[in-house]
């Protein structure tokens, strides 16, 4: 029996994952199949991708200290709302 394809939420967990290739096949396809048929996710991927390409690799020691507790604290409370 075949898994149903992932919900909209699983997506936006595994967009990173998706992204850098660490998906399983079985999971990378159903992520594949998502997007096919999710214009919203479809954009929300597309804009995800283009950030990363157009920022490159940021590495966090790059980071200057201030910034970097700057978006600790906006994303903390995020998986909670």
């Amino acid at each position: 029996m075949r898994p149903p394809i992932i919900s909209c939420s699983q997506l936006v967990e595994l967009v990173s994952d998706y992204v850098e290739d660490r998906l399983p096949v079985q999971e990378r396809r159903r992520f594949e199949e998502h997007l096919a048929v999710c214009g919203p996710c479809r954009a929300y991927f597309d804009q995800m991708r283009d950030t990363i390409r157009l920022t490159g690799e940021l590495r966090e020691e790059a980071l200057d200290p201030a910034l970097k507790d700057a978006a600790v604290e906006a994303f903390r409370d995020w998986k909670g709302t």
